[in-house]
């Protein structure tokens, strides 16, 4: 089997890649899904909220998922289901395990899509038994939105992601008691619009610098001790709180889904796990392109399908040897900053660039400074700054006229 563009993941990032690839010259692409349908996480978020800079209203995740799978299916892109992806090899042969067995597909270029996963309890190491009643929020989120299962009662919910956040709502829409949201940090990981929409108007206590150090039950849980953390989040002693609850729900982190980059060559970033990437959306591996959660965990799907736009034209530009690689300069993120996606800017860029980035902490009337050459090549004011919502610049093309060294970018007083 022989395509231009093999997109490895059928979720939004490769919805949109899958698509973009075809409207630019591609003539033959392939989405390679390994889950029953497309669509990817967007199935089992029944809530609103996703659409508004993309489509400029408000969807829930399937019907977003639903506008794209009726695109690919206007522009004719194949796409194949319960297939998983095992090998990928530098020339671009790809092989996968379907329905019929195995599959070898030979590609001009590759859109890794593959999403994130959820970091475990194995991960955090929380002492206690191995008793039922331990989820991860998202898993929890599929049994209860998309196969009708209620998975508990009382509910304490680990950790303050934007999927903690909604599976708290969700629990008490379903009548179940969310008696708190435990987060290690002085602040919460999610969106603020889901801090309020889901625990404040629900009355749903958020417990921060806090900690389980302890889950009890041995068959099911009953019961979880909470403790205060201090700066360095090691428990205060005497600050110990018992709450009941059969069931706990983990929000604490998701990880970008790097298998196959890293068997592939992929050079990864050590602050997002995804891997290094042009403003084109290529890694280090020529003629390999990477889009969405498994570049860098977004807070936006509608950021996702941005992203994935710009790799998958450019993924086609490749197989229709369009597509340059020129001089680049990288983007290196400094005070305030953690990190900054894409790595790496082509200086003869003929396209207007966003930098994706995240802060490190809460900032207020501070602003984000954009430097090169030693001089202030642009500055955005800010009047509040958080590390769980992105941050986005827009450098424009005419910027990269005299930029020759690397671009730094920082969080300086406004």
């Amino acid at each position: 089997m022989k395509y231009n563009v093999v997109v490895v993941g059928g979720g939004p990032a490769g919805l949109g890649a899958a698509y973009e690839a075809k409207k630019n010259g591609a003539k033959d692409v392939l989405i390679i899904e390994r889950d029953r349908e497309l669509g990817g996480i967007l199935n089992q978020c029944i809530h609103n909220g996703f659409g508004l800079h993309e489509f400029k209203e408000e969807l829930t995740g399937p019907e977003y998922a639903h506008r794209f799978i009726e695109m690919i299916k206007e522009e004719n892109i194949d796409y194949m289901l319960n297939t998983m992806v095992l090998n990928i090899t530098k020339d671009k042969n790809i092989e996968a395990l379907g329905e019929d067995g195995l599959i070898n597909i030979k590609a001009d270029s590759i859109v890794l899509a593959m999403g994130c996963r959820e970091r475990t309890r194995g991960a955090i190491d929380i002492p206690g038994y191995r008793c039922a009643g331990v989820y991860n929020a998202g898993a929890a989120q599929r049994l209860s939105n998309m196969e009708g299962y209620m998975v508990g009662k009382e509910i304490v919910i680990y950790g303050s992601g934007d999927i903690g956040l909604i599976m708290a709502r969700r629990m008490t829409l379903e009548g179940a008691k969310v008696k708190a949201v435990v987060e290690v940090n002085p602040h919460s990981s999610g969106l603020t619009r889901n801090i309020v929409q889901c625990l404040d108007d629900f009355n749903i206590p958020l417990m921060l610098s806090t900690g389980i150090s302890y889950i009890h039950g041995k068959e099911r849980v009953k019961g979880v001790t909470l403790s205060k953390l201090d700066e360095n989040r090691k428990p205060i002693k005497g600050t110990e709180e018992y709450i009941s609850c059969d069931t706990v729900l983990l929000s604490v982190g998701l990880i970008p889904e790097n298998e196959l980059s890293v068997d592939l060559g992929v050079s990864l970033d050590s602050k997002t796990s995804g891997p290094i990437v042009r403003n084109s959306m290529e890694t280090n591996i020529d003629g390999v392109f990477a889009c969405g959660n498994v570049v860098h965990v977004h807070d936006l799907v509608d950021f996702v399908t941005k992203e994935s736009r710009i790799a998958g034209k450019n993924a086609a530009l490749y197989s229709l040897n369009k597509l340059k690689n020129n001089e680049s300069v990288k983007t290196l993120a400094s005070e305030g900053i953690s990190y900054i996606v894409p790595q790496n800017i082509d200086t003869t860029c003929d396209e207007d660039i966003n930098l994706f980035m995240r802060v490190r902490n809460i900032y207020s009337n501070k602003k984000l400074v954009v430097e090169s050459n030693g001089k202030v090549i642009l500055e955005k004011k800010r009047k509040h700054m958080i590390p769980s919502e992105m941050e986005n610049i827009k450098l424009s093309k005419d910027l990269f006229k005299d930029i020759k060294e690397n671009i730094t970018v920082s969080v300086k007083e406004a």
